[in-house]
């Protein structure tokens, strides 16, 4: 019995932080055991907002140097960069074609981001979700995780490969029955409490883009940054920490990095620090984060000082995400009506 299929990834804009890997990454690891996993380092999508041409190549191997150093293995999964794979920018443009302009310009993170570029916009960045759904058709993904900003993205994904691709172009069997082009996935939720929040603002997500450095804690930060970060995050001046009150966002939220930092659970961590003040449990927080991302530290530099590995690794996971990538590429041509390619 074949293992259900799992496709995401992470672009490589910024340094990956708590919330990448707490969130995503850490979740991915597990998924490897039982299911088909392939991970994309997604630079296509980094250039739909202003990026730093000398940054983006460099930044690509970090992000994917992170991803084993995280714990993905290679000879469980498929690791790729997503440009590599000429096959996502041509899905793209044939999905393009048949997506109705409407449904991109009510998707809610193009608004956001819109307004915060004001006139230097680009039709890229209106575009973006019709890239994410050939990332993840392209793949016969049959779960894709997500996370609450992304699963209205998801949804036109599944919008367009069932209305606008299945519905209309789909052939017909030797009984007479439409045989689907590709295949329709479903959302994989991720599990609870894996939002990790901003250090500055507790009401906001943990964010790449955030302007403040303080924000965030990347998984690269040395020990002292990371201490100096904890000890400048937002409080309250409430005596003792707890879960799940509407009035304390920052309380819940670095009880819950200590939680999963830690290893020990909310329950433990809620009754331990339930008369603990702010200047006793920050230290605690710190060391928690230090040891925790110490083996990826250390780890990430041994994939860094080894680059020909690093490459072979992204080389062999090019190749077989290709394979997967041409046959649905081809179904989908053949399905639009394009003239075949013949060898030379």
């Amino acid at each position: 019995m074949s293992r259900p299929r799992v496709l995401s990834g992470v672009q490589p804009t910024g340094s990956l932080h708590l919330g990448n890997w707490l969130g995503a990454i850490r979740n991915w690891v597990d998924l490897q055991q039982d299911h088909d996993t392939f991970f994309c380092v997604v630079d296509l999508h980094a250039i739909t907002v202003p990026h730093d041409p000398a940054r983006l190549a460099e930044d690509t191997l970090s992000t994917a140097a992170l991803y084993l150093a995280c714990g993905i293995d290679p000879a469980r999964s498929t690791v790729f960069v997503q440009s590599q794979v000429p096959a996502h920018s041509e899905l793209c443009w044939l999905l393009n074609c048949v997506t109705p302009l409407n449904w991109l310009e009510r998707m809610i993170q193009f608004k956001e981001k819109a307004v915060k570029q004001g006139d230097q916009v680009s039709a890229g960045l209106l575009d973006y979700p019709v890239l994410m759904a050939a990332d993840i058709l392209l793949y016969d993904a049959d779960r894709v995780p997500v996370g609450d900003d992304q699963k209205q993205h998801l949804e036109l994904a599944r919008d367009i490969a069932q209305q606008r691709i299945n519905a209309r172009f789909a052939p017909r069997g030797a009984d007479g029955e439409p045989l689907p082009v590709l295949k329709v996935p479903e959302p994989m939720i991720l599990p609870e409490g894996a939002r990790v929040m901003s250090l500055s603002d507790g009401t906001s997500k943990m964010s790449k883009s955030d302007p403040n450095e303080g924000s965030r804690i990347a998984l690269l930060d040395p020990p002292e940054l990371i201490s100096r970060k904890i000890k400048r995050a937002r409080t309250d001046p409430t005596m003792g920490l707890e879960f799940g009150n509407p009035e304390r966002p920052e309380a819940d939220n670095l009880l819950g990095l200590y939680a999963a930092l830690s290893g020990r659970g909310r329950a433990a961590v809620a009754g331990e620090c339930a008369e603990m003040g702010w200047g006793r449990f920050k230290p605690l927080l710190a060391e928690a984060a230090v040891e925790a991302l110490r083996p990826i530290q250390e780890h990430y530099r041994e994939l860094r000082a080894d680059p020909a590995s690093l490459e072979a690794v992204l080389a062999q996971g090019r190749e077989r995400a290709s394979a997967v990538a041409a046959a649905t590429l081809q179904r989908v041509r053949d399905a639009l009506g394009f003239l075949p390619v013949k060898p030379m």
